[in-house]
């Protein structure tokens, strides 16, 4: 049985959920430089036109995961879900103090930071050097997390894609969905589609070298890359 096929069949009752960097977006030497391509972008403009809810659940701050997609009529969640939080402006304190008491060079999410890695001269060494932010963040009570070439500290509630996964279909009462993402966060994800109480959903992995090989294991389907996902999503 084709797993899009229930999708396909009744998209007035059918969420489609997205992780952007790495998933809608290719991977870039550094955030600033990613880009969610037309072709990609005028795919989740028609999906938007007949699915119940399009939505983007990124790492980044919404209102920059939705100026990147630029896709009006869509729904974006930044921070990994955290930005749904009522505690969201004294999480963003602790995270502030946080990044000012280390002082390294990092993406300020406001929410969460992001240290990144991936265009250090000596990886190896930066990932020493990051290991004992990690180990600094779970002293301070935060919550230090490995992605693709970085590292990123979040205050440790209990909020996540998995639980922006429940809210967002939830609020539209959604009987069937999709989740594609392409890194560790994007597991929390999948889980929340488990738990939501659906119909039929279908979890996708975007694959890559860095990329963890739980979420393809837990996968419906697996791309192998951004531009093969919205092949996919010329499918729907």
């Amino acid at each position: 049985m084709d797993p899009l096929a229930p999708l396909r069949e009744a998209p007035e009752a059918t969420a489609l959920l997205f992780d952007v960097d790495g998933t809608l977006a290719p991977i870039a030497a550094t955030p600033n430089l990613a880009r969610v391509p037309d072709e990609t972008k005028v795919e989740l403009a028609r999906l938007s036109d007949s699915y119940l809810l399009v939505a983007c659940i990124s790492g980044r701050p919404g209102a920059e995961a939705a100026a990147m997609v630029g896709v009006e009529d869509i729904r974006y969640v930044g921070n990994h879900g955290l930005e749904l939080d009522e505690r969201a402006p004294e999480l963003a304190g602790r995270i502030a103090r946080f990044r000012d008491a280390v002082g390294l060079p990092v993406e300020d999410k406001g929410l969460s930071l992001s240290y990144h890695y991936r265009s250090a001269e000596d990886e190896k060494e930066a990932r020493a050097e990051l290991e004992a932010v990690a180990e600094r963040a779970r002293a301070e009570g935060l919550d230090p997390r490995w992605g693709r070439k970085v590292l990123e500290i979040r205050p440790s509630v209990e909020a996540d894609k998995g639980t922006a996964v429940v809210s967002l279909l939830d609020g539209v009462r959604a009987r069937l969905a999709l989740y594609a993402g392409d890194d560790t966060t994007d597991l929390d994800a999948f889980a929340g589609l488990a738990r939501a109480g659906l119909e039929h959903f279908v979890r996708v992995a975007v694959e890559s070298d860095e990329g963890p090989n739980e979420l393809v294991a837990a996968a419906d389907l697996v791309v192998p890359g951004p531009e093969r996902l919205a092949a996919l999503l010329a499918t729907l």
